[in-house]
C-alpha cells in the first residue's frame, strides 16, 4: 500500500528540460491547472506537449516553455483561439504537429498499448497528410487499400486532474466525459494527479464509487491533494468554469505586458494566495456547471 501523496513542488521536481509532457482535460475542462501553475514558477523548459489543449498550453507557451505542441485544438470554447497559443502560433515561436481529435486518441492508445503505431482511415483526403510529416500511408496486407499510419505518442510524464484520489493512486472522474485521461495516464512513463478531495481507500470499496476509477492505481506515479486544483477551467460535477477569469485573461493577451501582469497576480503567489485572489474555495464551488 505505497503512499503516494506529494505536493506540487515534488511532481515538478521531477520534471527536466526537453520532456515530452502530456497534459489531461479538454480545453476548459479539468485541466490540473495548479500543477502547471506550479510548473510557471520553475525553470523547466524546452517542453514537448502533447494536449488536447486550453489554458494550460496557452500559459506554457507565454511562458517561453514550449519547444514543441503535438495538439488537435487550443480553445476555451466560448473563446475559440486561446490567446497565448494564438500569439506563439502566428509568431511561429513554437514547432506544432497538427492532428484531428481523433489522431490524437490514437496516438495516445498506440502509446498506451505500446504499439508503434496504429492503422487508420482517420485523416484520409485530408491536409494533415500534408502539414504533419509524422503521418504516414501505409498499404493493407489484406487488400489494395492504403491507411494512415498514426504512429505513438509517448509520453515521459503526464498531469492530470481529477475529482478524488486515495494515497494508493486510486482516482476517480465522476464527470460526465473522461475525455482521454485514461489514455494519457497509460501512455506515460510517469503520471501525476492532483484531486480536487483526498478519500480515504475505503472510500472506493462501494461499487458506485469504483465504477468512475478509470485507470490502475499501478499507472499513478503521486498524487498532490489541491481542492480547487482545475480552476479557471471546471471539474464538473464539482464546479464550472470561471468564464470571467478567462475573459480577463484573455483580455491581457491584448495588453502591453499583460503577461507579465498576469503572472504576478496569479502565479508568482502561493497556491492559498491564489485561492484567495480568485475569490476562495467557496466561490469556486459555486461556479455553474456548463450546459454544452
Amino acid at each position: 500500500m505505497t503512499d503516494k501523496l506529494m505536493s506540487a513542488a515534488d511532481v515538478v521536481a521531477q520534471l527536466r528540460d526537453g520532456m515530452t509532457l502530456g497534459i489531461g482535460g479538454w480545453g476548459p475542462r479539468r485541466k490540473p491547472m495548479a500543477l502547471v501553475r506550479e510548473l510557471l514558477r520553475s525553470p523547466v523548459k524546452d517542453l514537448t506537449l502533447v494536449a488536447y489543449g486550453g489554458a494550460d498550453v496557452g500559459m506554457l507557451c507565454a511562458a517561453g516553455k514550449v519547444r514543441k505542441l503535438v495538439f488537435a485544438f487550443v480553445s476555451l470554447d466560448f473563446i475559440p483561439l486561446e490567446p497565448y497559443f494564438r500569439q506563439a502560433r502566428q509568431a511561429g515561436a513554437i514547432e506544432v504537429a497538427e492532428l484531428d481529435e481523433g489522431l490524437l486518441m490514437l496516438g495516445l492508445k498506440a502509446a498506451a498499448m505500446r504499439s508503434p503505431f496504429i492503422p487508420t482511415r482517420v485523416g484520409l483526403g485530408t491536409d494533415l497528410l500534408k502539414h504533419n510529416p509524422m503521418l504516414k500511408l501505409i498499404d493493407s496486407p489484406f487488400d489494395d487499400r492504403q491507411w494512415v499510419a498514426m504512429p505513438a505518442l509517448p509520453l515521459d510524464a503526464a498531469l492530470l486532474h481529477v475529482d478524488r484520489a486515495d494515497r494508493r493512486g486510486v482516482c476517480q472522474v465522476k464527470g460526465p466525459d473522461l475525455y482521454m485521461d485514461d489514455l494519457f495516464a497509460r501512455a506515460a512513463a510517469r503520471t501525476y494527479v492532483s484531486c480536487d478531495e483526498l478519500v480515504d481507500s475505503a472510500f472506493f470499496a462501494e461499487s458506485e464509487e469504483a465504477r468512475y476509477v478509470h485507470w490502475e492505481r499501478a499507472q499513478t506515479t503521486g498524487v498532490v491533494h489541491l481542492p480547487g486544483g482545475a480552476h479557471p477551467s471546471s471539474c464538473a460535477p464539482l464546479y464550472g468554469h470561471d468564464a470571467r477569469h478567462f475573459k480577463d485573461y484573455a483580455a491581457s493577451a491584448r495588453e502591453p505586458g499583460g503577461w507579465a501582469q498576469y503572472v504576478e497576480r496569479y502565479v508568482a503567489c502561493t497556491e492559498a494566495e491564489y485561492l484567495e485572489r480568485v475569490g476562495g474555495l467557496d466561490a469556486i464551488r459555486r461556479l455553474p456547471l456548463p450546459v454544452y
